[in-house]
C-alpha cells in the first residue's frame, strides 16, 4: 500500500510505502521537509507530531519520546510508519529552522 504523506508548511505531498518509515519516504522522494539523524531512532532528530492520520510506531529511545509525548502523537518519523493518509509538522531540536525553510 501506498499512502499520502503531507507535512504541514510544505506545498508537497510525498507518496510512502507502509513498509517505510515516514522519514525513508520523504527522504527517498527528496524531501528535506523532515531533519534526518541516525535514521534509527536513537538521536530524536526527526521529532515529529503526526496531526491527522493512522501510524504503527516502532520502540523509540524513552530519552527522546516519553509515554507522554506518544500519546500525543509525537514520535519520531523514522520509527513510524503510515497505516492511512498523513498529515504531520516538525517539533524538537530543529524544528524552528526547518518550519522557517518551509
Amino acid at each position: 500500500m501506498h499512502y499520502s504523506i503531507s507535512v504541514s508548511g510544505c506545498d508537497r505531498t510525498v507518496i510512502c510505502r507502509d513498509s517505510d518509515s515516514l522519514l525513508t519516504g520523504l527522504l527517498r522522494s527528496n524531501s528535506r521537509a523532515v531533519p534526518a539523524g541516525c535514521r534509527g531512532g536513537g538521536c530524536g532528530i526527526c521529532k515529529v507530531r503526526i496531526t491527522s492520520g493512522e501510524y504503527e510506531a516502532g520502540p523509540m529511545a524513552r530519552c527522546h519520546i516519553s509515554a507522554e509525548d506518544q500519546q500525543k502523537n509525537i514520535v519520531l518519523a523514522c520509527r513510524v510508519y503510515p497505516r492511512s493518509d498523513i498529515t504531520l509538522e516538525v517539533v524538537g531540536k530543529l524544528a524552528r529552522r526547518f518550519n522557517q525553510a518551509a
